[in-house]
């Protein structure tokens, strides 16, 4: 390290990853990362009798990794802690060339480093802060630059999530980013078109090692009568409302079997679904947008049946009027002129007679996100609606 404070965030050395190592394949570099670990805690115990009094042992996990041939890697409990890493290590950088073209690069011994890492004001600090509930899981959200989209991002960050973004619209998907801050990814993306699906899973594994969590939210509310619908409109909302869900859920399941041997005491991986009160109460004029969200109401439970074994939970969440593109300022005023009432009043109308708005949607995922035993299960957040009641 250039400084002795550094040793907080990046530990004494970085781990060091030869070529071999890295093209041996993921049981070689988890043994080089379990000896790492196991280099550090025979380092604490050397150390910890000096100590004044009892010490508690920080991670020994590395918090640089130097791989040959590729860089240097910050690595971190979160996005924004693996970035101040990495800028650390490339200030030593800097720091041990400009050293040794003045005559070498000399950092301090074990000792004293010991003592900086577990100085006893630090140590205090420990167990004093709550460790986000989400913190560590990342979570790919579609459809992020709608209302609904951002109310979940905002969510999710909130607990700690690492996120990725993804959405059609490039301004609002900045827009949406720019909100929870740029530690986190995004992509610009057609969920309609060919070979989406996998793009945007791998953008998300290169941006973040992995998934824990696909939000699967994006959707747009097709309207006309069935007996004359065209078929082209019919087609075109089913690739958008079913298909899309489909090719994603079946995109992120072969990335979490990928990474079952290494997710370890992580959580286990889950799909939620964005459904619709469509699915299960048809609306007059609907019938393009109902048809596939009851196709991905289905889908919702087979993948709960096919997948549970594995340990891989699926649910979803049944919204209703929810103020977003879906649901905009004019149609809210036409459907409350054809029911005779006031736009507020026909947005209140539920048995609670409060406005159900994005936010308390958002609120529905994150809970089933935690809900660690829950699997096939559809949460209603419609502020009561007896027609649209699942049993």
């Amino acid at each position: 390290m250039a400084t002795p404070d550094h040793v907080i965030r990046t530990k004494a050395h970085p781990l060091h990853l030869d070529r071999a190592t890295l093209s041996a394949g993921p049981e070689r570099l988890r043994a080089a990362v379990e000896a790492f670990a196991a280099d550090y805690r025979a380092y604490f115990a050397r150390q910890a009798p000096r100590a004044a009094g009892p010490r508690t042992m920080l991670s020994p996990m590395p918090g640089l990794v130097w791989a040959e041939g590729l860089g240097l890697v910050g690595v971190g409990a979160t996005a924004a802690a693996a970035r101040i890493a990495a800028d650390l290590g490339e200030q030593t950088l800097r720091v041990m060339a400009d050293g040794e073209a003045a005559g070498g690069f000399r950092p301090i011994g074990e000792a004293d480093l010991f003592d900086m890492e577990y100085w006893s004001l630090e140590q205090a600090k420990l167990g004093k802060g709550t460790r986000p509930p989400l913190q560590g899981r990342i979570v790919l959200i579609t459809g992020a630059g709608g209302a609904i989209g951002r109310a979940c991002a905002r969510a999710f960050a909130a607990r700690g999530a690492a996120l990725f973004l993804t959405d059609r619209d490039a301004g609002a998907l900045e827009a949406a980013l720019a909100e929870i801050g740029h530690d986190h990814g995004a992509l610009a993306c057609d969920l309609t078109a060919p070979g989406s699906a996998a793009r945007i899973l791998q953008a998300c594994a290169c941006r973040f090692g992995g998934l824990d969590i696909l939000l699967s939210n994006a959707g747009a509310a097709w309207q006309g009568d069935m007996a004359t619908l065209p078929e082209a409109t019919l087609r075109e909302s089913f690739e958008l409302n079913f298909f899309a869900h489909q090719a994603l859920a079946q995109a992120a399941i072969a990335l979490f079997r990928a990474e079952a041997a290494g997710r370890g005491a992580r959580s286990a991986p889950q799909i939620l679904f964005n459904l619709s009160k469509q699915a299960v109460n048809p609306g007059r004029g609907f019938g393009p947008y109902g048809l596939p969200k009851a196709a991905s109401f289905f889908l919702l439970r087979q993948l709960a049946l096919e997948l549970g074994q594995e340990g891989i939970r699926v649910n979803g969440v049944n919204a209703d009027r929810i103020r977003s593109g879906l649901l905009d300022e004019a149609l809210i005023a036409d459907r409350a002129r054809a029911r005779g009432t006031t736009p507020d009043r026909y947005m209140a109308g539920n048995l609670l007679e409060r406005e159900v708005e994005a936010h308390h949607v958002a609120e529905a995922f994150v809970a089933l996100a935690l809900s660690e035993r829950t699997t096939g299960h559809v949460m209603t957040v419609d502020g009561g609606n007896i027609e649209a009641a699942l049993r």
